[in-house]
C-alpha cells in the first residue's frame, strides 16, 4: 500500500470517527466546514484525495488538528514528549512561566501544564468555552487563584477544580516561587 493511500485510508476513518464522536451528520459538517457533502462522503469513503485547504476545513470544523485527521497509527497511541520538547508559552523576566507538557483529543482537547509563578505575578485568563474544567496541584508554594473575583488560597500538596468558563487568574502573593500542574479539558465541538 503506498504512503498516498494510506493516508487517503486514514483520513476517511478519523473523519467518520471524529464526525460519529461529535454527533454532526454529513450535511452538519459539510455547513460547519464549508465543503460539500458528496465531498465528505468521497472523503469517509476513501474515494478522494482533498485538498489541505479542505482537510484544514473540516479539522476546524471538528475541533481537532490535521495531524490528528491524518494519523494513520494503529491501535492504542503512546505519544511520549520530551521535556525539551515542552511548548513554552508565556514568561516573564523574573523567572514565571507556562510549558504545556502534553495533550489529547478526549474527546474534547485536554492540555496538561506546568507552571512557575514567581512571588509578586500572576497571569489573567479570560473565560474559556462554557463547560471547560480546570484541576490544579500546587507543588511548591501557595497559589492565589482567583475564579470570577474570589481570591482561594492553594497551599502545596492540595488540589483545585474549578469551571474556567469565567475569568480567572492565577497568582503568588507569597514570598517564595509557586509551582503547580494545571490540566484543561474543553468539551468538545457539538
Amino acid at each position: 500500500m503506498s504512503d498516498l493511500d494510506l493516508l487517503t485510508q486514514s483520513l476517511a476513518r478519523n473523519v467518520k470517527r471524529w464526525r460519529t464522536e461529535r454527533g454532526f451528520t454529513l450535511d452538519a459538517l459539510a455547513a460547519r466546514a464549508g465543503v460539500s457533502r458528496g465531498m465528505l462522503i468521497q472523503i469517509e469513503q476513501a474515494r478522494t484525495n482533498p485538498s489541505l485547504g479542505t482537510v484544514v476545513k473540516i479539522g476546524d470544523a471538528l475541533g481537532v488538528s490535521i495531524t490528528t485527521l491524518l494519523d494513520y497509527a494503529q491501535g492504542p497511541t503512546v505519544r511520549i514528549v520530551p521535556a525539551e520538547r515542552a511548548v513554552r508559552l508565556w514568561h516573564t523576566d523574573a523567572g514565571s512561566y507556562n510549558r504545556l507538557l502534553a495533550g489529547a483529543e478526549a474527546p474534547g482537547p485536554l492540555e496538561m501544564w506546568d507552571w512557575r509563578l514567581m512571588p509578586g505575578e500572576s497571569s489573567p485568563s479570560d473565560p474559556h468555552p462554557a463547560g471547560t474544567v480546570e484541576l490544579v496541584h500546587v507543588t511548591a508554594g501557595e497559589l492565589t487563584l482567583t475564579v470570577d473575583g474570589v481570591e482561594h488560597r492553594v497551599p502545596a500538596g492540595a488540589s483545585a477544580s474549578f469551571d474556567a468558563g469565567t475569568a480567572h487568574t492565577y497568582g503568588n502573593t507569597g514570598d517564595v516561587p509557586m509551582e503547580m500542574v494545571m490540566t484543561v479539558s474543553v468539551p468538545p465541538v457539538r
